[in-house]
C-alpha cells in the first residue's frame, strides 16, 4: 500500500512539477525563431482546426511553446510513463487523452474529434512514444481522417543541442540556443483513400517531415540564413 502510495505521489507531482520547472527554466533562455508562419496562420484564421505533426526527438522546446495555442489537446497512451506524461501535460493547460492504437483508441479518436469540433487543436508526435524513429505511425492519420482535419508538420531545430542515448537520440537545444519552429505546408486527408490509399499517405507524410527537418537543420550550416532569421 505505501509503494502504491509513494508511486502515485512521485508519478502524479513530484516528476510533473519538477521536471515542467526544470523545462520551463530552460526554455526560457532559448532565442525562438517561427519559420513559415503563414502555413499555420491562415488555417487558425479560418477556423483553427488542425493536427501538428513533430518528431519524439525534436518536441522538448514545443512544450512551452505550444501553450501559446491554447486550447490543445494531445493523445498520450496509458501506460505508467503515460501517465506522468498526462499529468504534466493537464499542469501545462493542454487537453491530455488517453489511448493508442492498441488500447482505448477508438475511445480517444472520438474524443479527439469533439474536442476539435470545439475549437482545440490538436498535437500528435507521429514515432511515439517508442519508436521506430522517424516513422509515421497510423495513428496521426487516422486523427485527421477521422476528425477531418488538416495536418500542420511542425519542424522544430535547436543549434546547440544535448543529444541523449534514447531509442530516437533525444534532443535537447541547451541554454541560450537558437531555435527555429517551421510549419510546413497542411496536407489534407482524403475520407476515402482506397485501396493502398493509407500506406501512400504514411509514405507522403514521412518524405514531407524529413525534407523539412533536413533543409531546416542546414540552416546551421549557412550564416547568410541564420542572420536573415535571426538578424
Amino acid at each position: 500500500m505505501m509503494k502504491k502510495k509513494l508511486q502515485r505521489f512521485l508519478y502524479h507531482y513530484l516528476f510533473p512539477y519538477a521536471g515542467l520547472f526544470l523545462v520551463r527554466l530552460l526554455s526560457a533562455t532559448y532565442r525562438i525563431r517561427i519559420v513559415d508562419p503563414d502555413n499555420e496562420q491562415n488555417i487558425l484564421k479560418a477556423g483553427g482546426r488542425l493536427v501538428y505533426a513533430s518528431w519524439h526527438q525534436r518536441f522538448f522546446p514545443g512544450i512551452t511553446f505550444f501553450s501559446s495555442r491554447k486550447p490543445i489537446a494531445i493523445m498520450i497512451s496509458r501506460s505508467r510513463d503515460g501517465e506522468m506524461a498526462a499529468r504534466a501535460v493537464n499542469i501545462l493547460g493542454w487537453r491530455a487523452v488517453r489511448g493508442s492504437s492498441s488500447h482505448g483508441g477508438g475511445q480517444a479518436l472520438e474524443t479527439i474529434k469533439c474536442l476539435a469540433g470545439q475549437g482545440y487543436r490538436i498535437g500528435h508526435i507521429v514515432d511515439g512514444p517508442q519508436g521506430p524513429f522517424g516513422t509515421v505511425k497510423p495513428g496521426l492519420i487516422r486523427i485527421a481522417q477521422y476528425a477531418g482535419l488538416p495536418i500542420v508538420p511542425t519542424i522544430i531545430s535547436g543549434q546547440n543541442l544535448w543529444i541523449f542515448n534514447s531509442w530516437d537520440r533525444f534532443m535537447v537545444p541547451k541554454p541560450f540556443s537558437r531555435v527555429i519552429i517551421r510549419f510546413g505546408s497542411p496536407i489534407h486527408v482524403p475520407e476515402d483513400m482506397g485501396k493502398g490509399g493509407f500506406e501512400q499517405m504514411q509514405a507522403r507524410l514521412s518524405h514531407a517531415l524529413n525534407q523539412l527537418y533536413e533543409n531546416t537543420d542546414a540552416v546551421w550550416q549557412d550564416d547568410a540564413r541564420i542572420k536573415e532569421i535571426f538578424g
